[in-house]
């Protein structure tokens, strides 16, 4: 696809870079449709760029003994993982973010995928159900890029909340949202003599709490290994009871954060083995946010099918990560574990916003409660759900029909055709 630089005008606005939106982009741009991927950052890889997320939380199913039996995130997500591992940027679970950048640009070019950085969607032309067109802050001022269909990958329902759908914000019944978490990675540590002082670095970790040298309200230091040798990987920081789509909040949470990770740096300094010379290498240039608006769709997934592991007529994803959910208030973590095989499918109902013609959601801003969205956040996952909406997308532009209108097992006949699996 060759496009020009003053083209406006496309089939298909992708609004959001990481791996829902990009999915969901390469999907809809492989069936020939002129696509827009338009992303507020220099990179694409969402999470896993702005936030520092790593490494890929489990996508497969475990067999009698444990070991992994069925992959339920494959399609585009396969493909990721497949270039990495050709470009050595993988290891187990555990990626390179620079190497995702370069494959996902990679994908996005030879798919003919436009890609547009540094661009933030700040506003919808919308009405009846019908968004025309988004607004987009650039350097250059306010750009308007109309389109024929929309996916809002953005996490934060963005696009649809600007168009006027109906979302909500965080759980049922206070409307608070799992903790925001600002990811760093520390270095020039003897990662061998660390992996063995564990039990230290805990005890230390409770023992500072105690005595209000850290206001990180979360129980444990949660860390993970990385590809380069002494650098060790944090997601601990823990900040509570404030808005992930505020600004002000936002700008709170990013200073709280980095206080709490520089308390954590002195603290493996001056009391963990191993880590006696480590230094502050990187935070994440965003607080990553685990959960904030969802929109309310044709259909509002709940924990209890998912726990019934439901496989519907319409599922276009599958999952069976753990309901992780941090503690929206405080400290303390809980699990709920899916056995085995066990596994559930999301509905294609849950990315249509209620009365949307033409604009689907994907990634963690789908249709589904509180509980649920603790399960179907991870990227594997929200990979699936975009290349969903962006096969739904090209469908719909195809027909000329409302995304509504599409028949769900187009949808999954073509997932599954391009190596899928919808269960």
């Amino acid at each position: 696809m060759t496009y020009s630089k003053r083209d406006t005008n496309y089939d298909i606005i992708v609004a959001g870079g990481g791996f829902a939106g990009c999915a969901a982009a390469v999907a809809a741009a492989r069936t020939g449709k002129k696509v827009l991927l338009v992303e507020k950052s220099g990179a694409l890889g969402g999470a896993a760029n702005v936030n520092l997320v790593n490494p890929f939380m489990r996508y497969y199913t475990k067999d009698s003994e444990g070991k992994p039996h069925t992959v339920l995130s494959r399609g585009i997500f396969g493909e990721i993982v497949s270039r990495l591992g050709e470009k050595g940027g993988i290891r187990g679970n555990i990626f390179s973010e620079e190497t995702l950048k370069s494959v996902l640009d990679e994908m996005c070019t030879e798919a003919g995928v436009r890609v547009l950085f540094h661009a933030l969607v700040c506003g919808a032309d919308a009405s009846d159900g019908l968004v025309k067109s988004v607004s987009a802050a650039g350097k250059s001022g306010i750009m308007k890029l109309s389109a024929s269909y929309f996916v809002d990958a953005t996490a934060d329902a963005d696009l649809s909340f600007l168009a006027g759908f109906p979302c909500r914000l965080g759980r049922e019944k206070d409307g608070l949202c799992q903790p925001m978490t600002l990811c760093f990675r520390v270095g020039n540590i003897d990662t061998g003599l660390f992996r063995k002082s564990s039990d230290i670095m805990q005890k230390a970790y409770l023992e500072a709490k105690e005595s209000g040298a850290t206001d990180n309200p979360r129980e444990n230091i949660l860390c993970f290994a990385t590809l380069s040798p002494g650098v060790v990987h944090f997601n601990t920081t823990r900040i509570v009871k404030l808005d992930p789509v505020d600004p002000f909040d936002l700008s709170e949470a990013e200073i709280a954060a980095r206080r709490q990770a520089a308390d954590i740096v002195k603290l493996l300094r001056e009391k963990v083995p191993g880590c006696e010379e480590c230094v502050l290498l990187s935070t994440a240039s965003e607080i990553g946010v685990r959960e904030s608006r969802m929109i309310d769709g044709l259909y509002m997934l709940t924990s209890d099918e998912i726990k019934a592991c439901c496989r519907f007529d319409d599922g276009i994803a599958a999952c069976n990560y753990d309901i992780d959910i941090h503690n929206p208030e405080g400290s303390g973590t809980s699990h709920y574990y899916f056995k085995g095989e066990d596994y559930y499918t999301v509905p294609y109902r849950c990315l249509v916003p209620a009365g949307s013609k033409n604009l689907l959601a994907a990634g963690r801003c789908i249709s589904v409660t509180h509980e649920v969205q603790a399960s179907v956040r991870i990227m594997p996952v929200c990979c699936c759900l975009g290349e969903a909406a962006g096969i739904g997308a090209a469908l719909a532009a195809g027909a000329g029909c409302g995304v509504a209108e599409v028949a769900p097992s187009a949808v999954r006949a073509a997932i599954t055709e391009a190596g899928g699996f919808v269960g």
